[in-house]
């Protein structure tokens, strides 16, 4: 019986990165997720500094300091708002990186 001749061999090639599920390649969407990782760090040290340090911390040293025109020490102040009114605009802030990061890779939601 006479053998079935084998197909040639496709040659071979280097195969091209697939796409990750935000239709960019797997190199970009590393560097996206770094820079995403790199601003939420930054953003959680700030939210820690400003809520455990200046808070706690540093409640002493600060409550040398008191708020013109109110009266309250700094220390207190920010245990009791100003840790709130940072979180609240550490939340903008946010938005507007992340938004402007999405932008420079293509993986807005307009």
């Amino acid at each position: 019986m006479a053998e079935d001749p084998k197909p040639p061999a496709a040659p071979e090639t280097t195969p091209t990165p697939a796409p990750s599920a935000e239709g960019q390649d797997p190199a970009n969407a590393a560097e996206y997720w770094q820079a995403n990782i790199r601003i939420l760090m930054i953003l959680l040290a700030i939210w820690f500094t400003v809520s455990f340090g200046f808070g706690i911390l540093l409640a002493d040293v600060l409550n040398q300091i008191r708020i013109p025109g109110s009266g309250f020490k700094l220390g207190f102040w920010f245990a009791q708002q100003g840790s709130i009114y940072t979180f609240v605009v550490l939340i903008f802030v946010y938005v507007v990186l992340m938004n402007r990061l999405d932008r420079r890779y293509g993986v807005q939601e307009d």
